[in-house]
């Protein structure tokens, strides 16, 4: 059942949800689910996206959006191999134990995300005072000088300076995910200006690239014997992929559906600081207030986006959005990557090398991105629907059931009771299918309930609610993993 959302349509039929059609429906061209003043929709003719080249770009900068965050977090070998020289205490069996190296997914989790919060909030006021494109540019500029000096870092023996090695790695994690997390924020709103099926393209570009980072590293370890000549390779495709999605960006503008699009929003008859006079009576209605609350024509700074309508409109999609990374990054990377096969003294390569790489980061990857294809063919339950935060909670049970595999090292909790390797393949998969397809769900719902002047800004709110959950999901994850 997929939203249709095109101009000058009225065979909509309306239900608590949505507004949905009943026969034919199609995801490929949908509009934003408030509707536009009619003099704006019909004054250019609006051209069809050729060969889908909008749509390939929008899934590549996806790609690029989250490819630093997979590409930290699933070197696992390299990190353990880097920081095997932190080790100052003995576990009960004598062997050397590294609070770095052992929780390191977690210091990584809370390094990207907690700056995140800050530069999403920097993002949503200067999105009226500095363009798109200088934002997007210069971001990508950044991580692709840092990405460059971690690929340095590769080939350097730290063995002396381990621990200072640690300090300006988590650096790079800072300043990378602070302009990663601009770009993303920044892309995802410029996608608010065009169809639906933009922002599902995205989105779908950021599981692909969690499922290509995966790839390349299975790819790499089994093709390099040495664990650094496997790492350079990994982190040298990170920068061409970052490079790609800067040639791609800059193509964008070139092409005729994207200047539509651009155009069209840039020369929207209200300004981006202005709400729609329907708009806010609509909110007034609603809240039983006046006007003079909201920002009015002329006397509001449009160099600020409203932010209380924007809030007001999107309270429950953006809990759904919080809730649903929340609960994925308390597991993943920090708890499932340490579920270790329970065959691991068989000696096999399958149980020792490939049995973490392939079921906890492929396999959680591939299923994410499943999970937001589905979203370009089947959207339900709606926006409205009180069924969407139902089943964001019901993930609450996939904590005790990771909790519950094979973890090592175990200190508190002795208990094992998914004692087979399939077990944690299927929650992982569980677990990614349902991230991909409920918080694709609730981001793309977002900017398309609200004026289309607020789009941009709106995305921007929206991958804040994203990134909270994966700040206190991350800070949340080291004590989950000592209660461990």
């Amino acid at each position: 059942m997929a939203v249709d959302l095109e101009d000058g349509d009225d065979r909509f039929q309306h239900s608590a949800n949505s507004a949905y059609k009943p026969v034919n429906t199609s995801f490929q061209e949908e509009e934003p689910l408030i509707e536009e003043p009619v003099g704006n929709r019909y004054s250019l003719q609006k051209p069809k996206d050729h060969l889908n080249g909008a749509y390939v770009i929008f899934f590549i900068m996806g790609i690029c959006s989250l490819l630093p965050w997979n590409f930290f977090i699933t070197a696992k070998h390299y990190w353990i191999y880097k920081l095997q020289n932190c080790s100052n205490q003995q576990d009960p069996n004598g062997h050397g134990v590294s609070d770095l190296r052992d929780y390191f997914e977690s210091y990584i989790s809370i390094a990207s995300t907690v700056p995140s919060v800050l530069c999403l909030i920097g993002n949503f006021v200067l999105v009226n005072r500095i363009s798109a494109s200088i934002r997007i540019l210069s971001s990508l500029a950044i991580m692709l000088a840092v990405f460059v000096v971690i690929t340095v870092l590769v080939k350097m023996d730290t063995s002396t300076w381990t621990q200072h090695f640690f300090v300006i790695t988590i650096i790079c994690v800072v300043i990378i995910s602070s302009a990663s997390t601009i770009f993303s924020s920044s892309i995802f709103g410029l996608t608010g200006c065009f169809p639906m099926k933009n922002s599902q393209a995205l989105i779908s570009g950021q599981a692909m690239g969690g499922t290509v980072s995966a790839v390349a590293s299975v790819v790499d370890l089994a093709a390099a014997a040495d664990v650094t000549d496997s790492a350079l390779a990994y982190f040298l495709t990170a920068d061409v992929f970052i490079i790609v999605c800067i040639v791609v960006y800059l193509i964008l503008p070139k092409l005729e559906y994207s200047r539509y699009y651009m155009r069209s929003h840039k020369g929207s008859t209200h300004p981006a600081g202005v709400l729609p006079s329907s708009y806010l009576e609509e909110v007034d209605e609603s809240q039983g207030i006046t006007n003079s609350s909201f920002p009015a024509k002329g006397t509001s700074d449009q160099n600020i986006p409203p932010l209380r309508p924007i809030l007001k409109k999107t309270a429950v999609l953006g809990f759904c959005v919080f809730y649903v990374f929340f609960i994925s990054i308390l597991i993943f990377p920090s708890i499932s990557s340490s579920i270790e096969s329970v065959n691991k003294d068989s000696g096999s390569l399958w149980a020792n090398k490939y049995f973490i790489p392939l079921t906890s980061f492929l396999l959680y990857n591939f299923a994410d991105w499943c999970g937001r294809q589905i979203t370009a063919w089947i959207q339900a339950p709606g926006p409205k629907s009180k069924l969407l935060p139902a089943l964001v909670l019901l993930r609450t049970l996939s904590l005790p059931l990771f909790m519950l595999c094979n973890y090592q090292p175990r200190s508190h909790i002795k208990m094992v009771i998914f004692n087979k390797d399939v077990y944690p393949a299927v929650f992982i998969a569980l677990l990614g299918l349902s991230n991909g397809y409920l918080g694709t769900l609730a981001i793309i719902y977002g900017p398309k309930i609200l004026p289309k002047e607020l789009a941009e800004a709106t995305g921007v709110v929206m991958t804040f609610y994203l990134t909270l959950g994966l700040a206190l999901g991350s800070a949340c994850s080291i004590l989950l993993v000592h209660l461990i």
